[in-house]
């Protein structure tokens, strides 16, 4: 094995383990998040000055977020799929028969 690709692993090591010690956080500070969330900086900003995503300001200068909060703020506003509407009206009709 050549040098390069020594390293190129060791990178790539490097890499999961500072992904695995994010997921074990429950406060993140804001390059967390970003890392977290696989967002830009600015995007970061925006949010929270929009006040669209949950976050802590202690002492009015640094940010903070709750890992499970953000995951919650996450998983908001699902998507069905075409099939939940399928079953989901063939069970209103279902209930909803005229007689």
């Amino acid at each position: 094995m050549e040098v390069n690709q020594i390293l190129e692993k060791l990178s790539q090591l490097e890499l999961k383990i500072d992904e695995q010690n994010l997921l074990k956080k429950e406060v993140f500070n804001f390059n967390d998040a970003c890392k977290y969330l696989d967002i830009s900086a600015s995007h970061l900003y925006k949010l929270t000055s929009q006040k669209q995503i949950p976050h802590f300001c202690p002492q009015g200068k640094k940010l903070y977020f709750n890992r499970q909060e953000i995951d919650e703020w996450l998983m908001r506003n699902k998507q069905e799929t075409s099939e939940d509407i399928e079953t989901a009206a063939a069970n209103y009709l279902i209930r909803n028969k005229r007689k």
